[in-house]
């Protein structure tokens, strides 16, 4: 029991991070930061790291709420946030940034912008949708539709989130060095094989959602 709960952990978390991409976000946070202010640029990661646990913690606790408001059934939103996660999966197997997260206008008006405004830059659009899109928020509220146990599960994936928002501050902080050693075919490597097991999780999560709301399809 133990040893299945550590497994399950450890696929979420990796699954929360492949979302996440913070190695994608490296070149876009570098470009930002040229000729800005030191100081401004450091507090950069912390502010999209708190963000990005915010946005999850809500998705975690709260989202599956939203979905009962809107009608909304958990399998639809489950084959619709897998397909979300495959489109992005196929871009990122591309090497290519995703425009469900990031699109080349938003990129043009984040750089247009002055270094009075990287605090909210931090927000929109590094941490939503970059890191924290609609591809991990409908991860979260699917994993934490999942769990058997309403408190302690949701406590648990609370935790992998702060988890995966801890490997997204700690990989913007050493964005450049990150970025130097790896170069960018380094970092297309990374991308493309954090794009092959999002592949995987977007058609579980296709499948399992199509499979609830039409059970004929598995006879």
């Amino acid at each position: 029991m133990e040893m299945d709960l550590a497994s399950h952990i450890i696929k979420t978390l990796i699954g929360l991070v492949s979302l996440m991409n913070p190695i994608a976000a490296i070149p876009i946070f570098l470009s930002l930061c040229a000729g800005k202010p030191a100081n401004s640029c450091k507090k950069l990661p912390y502010i999209t790291t708190i963000s990005i646990s915010v946005i999850l913690i809500i998705s975690i606790w709260f989202g599956d709420a939203v979905l009962k408001m809107f009608g909304i059934s958990i399998s639809a939103f489950q084959a619709a946030g897998g397909l979300i996660i495959l489109l992005m999966a196929i871009d990122m197997l591309h090497a290519k940034q995703t425009p469900v997260k990031h699109t080349a206008s938003e990129n043009r008006e984040m750089n247009e912008r002055d270094h009075s405004e990287l605090t909210s830059i931090a927000i929109v659009p590094l941490a939503i949708p970059l890191m924290a899109g609609p591809g991990t928020i409908s991860f979260g509220i699917i994993q934490a539709n999942e769990v058997v146990d309403f408190w302690s599960g949701r406590l648990v994936l609370t935790g992998i989130a702060l988890i995966a928002a801890l490997v997204a501050l700690v990989t913007l902080v050493m964005a450049q060095p990150i970025g130097k050693k790896l170069g960018a075919t380094g970092l297309n490597i990374i991308t493309r094989v954090m794009g092959m097991i999002l592949a995987a999780i977007g058609m579980q999560m296709i499948t399992v959602g199509l499979l609830k709301l039409l059970p004929g399809l598995g006879t």
